[in-house]
């Protein structure tokens, strides 16, 4: 069995998998346009898991030494890759660090899985409120046909009560649960700034086959 079906299962496609990682790719070029190689950056919402189709910023960032990894999972299997990895451990949403901590203030397909539209609020602004320069934030685009995290298309662009149902008849349970899986659009994105009077940002679109896959928000501190 090839690495690409190691990693995501046998039945799922192997064509499939090895453009999602060609996306990621292009995803994690377009942050590197906004870090400094002195940068020191937050990435809140590292996971423990220490495959390389996970924690794709962490795993391919030239500068690892310059990261800190919060989650409110243990990490400490991470420093079997990564010995001199820093972590913490806490609620991204209250992450009780001061104000400015790091320069840069990162998330990668974090903001969906982190529950309700006011919960995803109070997310963006606390990256921004522990940021000096700026926070980026990643998540899949909820108007792509593909639902990554099920393998299931367009029904996600039904209602969302009426997804969650579909989901929970199709045993997914957990995913069709709001804590754990709420997916955004660009219009959400924009709502979440304006909410938290935010003024200096910006949404990039990653294109996946022409459609946008991922959106990339960018707030700037100044």
């Amino acid at each position: 069995m090839g690495k690409i079906e190691e990693i995501y299962g046998e039945n799922q496609s192997k064509f499939f998998f090895k453009n999602l990682y060609i996306a990621r790719k292009k995803l994690f070029n377009l942050m590197l346009k906004y870090i400094s190689t002195n940068d020191q950056i937050i990435d809140i919402g590292t996971t423990p898991v220490r495959e390389k189709h996970e924690n794709f910023f962490l795993h391919h960032y030239q500068y690892p030494e310059n990261i800190t990894c919060f989650s409110n999972q243990n990490l400490e299997n991470l420093k079997t890759i990564f010995p001199t990895l820093k972590t913490l451990t806490g609620d991204g949403r209250d992450t009780k660090l001061s104000n400015n901590s790091y320069d840069i203030a990162i998330s990668n397909a974090t903001l969906e899985h982190v529950g309700s539209f006011e919960k995803q609020c109070d997310f963006v602004k606390e990256l921004h409120r522990i940021s000096k320069k700026r926070c980026i934030v990643s998540t899949p685009n909820r108007f792509y046909p593909l639902d990554t995290h099920t393998m299931l298309p367009l029904i996600h662009w039904l209602p969302k009560k009426l997804h969650r149902k579909i989901l929970t008849f199709l045993k997914y349970d957990f995913l069709a649960k709001e804590e754990n899986l709420n997916l955004l659009s660009k219009n959400d994105l924009i709502k979440i700034c304006k909410i938290n009077n935010f003024v200096n940002f910006k949404i990039l679109k990653l294109k996946f086959y022409s459609l946008t896959s991922n959106l990339i928000l960018i707030i700037e501190k100044n």
